[in-house]
């Protein structure tokens, strides 16, 4: 439920978590129409939470002057976005990394540079003296 999870998004994006019915139509419009960035984003959340319905799970309180994400679907979004941000992240080296990786001091000490210093023909261009051809004459 994408649609349910972008209404848990912008309400938990508002200062108080409360919005009317308008304002939230009109947020979830922008973004549903936002482009595929926000598309697939929604898409990977719905994937951990297939048959939520924000109400009966009382994440989102609804009355007369319009909807308030609770205390719980906060904590639910939260702990929903955090388990997509770790299943996304690269997965790391069990190797030890202070015998893995190279000194900083080794990239950052211009004597210990690994560029390869400029040839000749990579150097900056002389100017040519004015009056001067570039062709050679036979």
């Amino acid at each position: 439920m994408s649609f349910q999870l972008t209404v848990l998004k912008v309400l938990a994006g508002q200062p108080t978590g409360r919005a009317s019915v308008a304002e939230v139509r009109r947020a979830v419009e922008i973004l549903m129409n936002s482009g595929r960035d926000w598309t697939d984003r929604m898409k990977r959340l719905a994937e951990h939470a297939p048959d939520l319905n924000i109400f009966s799970a009382k994440f989102v309180f609804r009355d007369a002057l319009g909807w308030e994400i609770t205390q719980e679907g906060r904590q639910f979004l939260s702990a929903l976005e955090r388990a997509v941000a770790a299943q996304r992240e690269p997965l790391r080296s069990t190797i030890d990394p202070s015998s893995s990786e190279v000194p900083v001091q080794a990239v950052t000490d211009p004597t210990n540079s690994l560029i390869a210093p400029r040839s000749r023909h990579q150097s900056s261009r002389r100017r040519r003296r004015k009056g001067r051809s570039s062709r050679r004459t036979a």
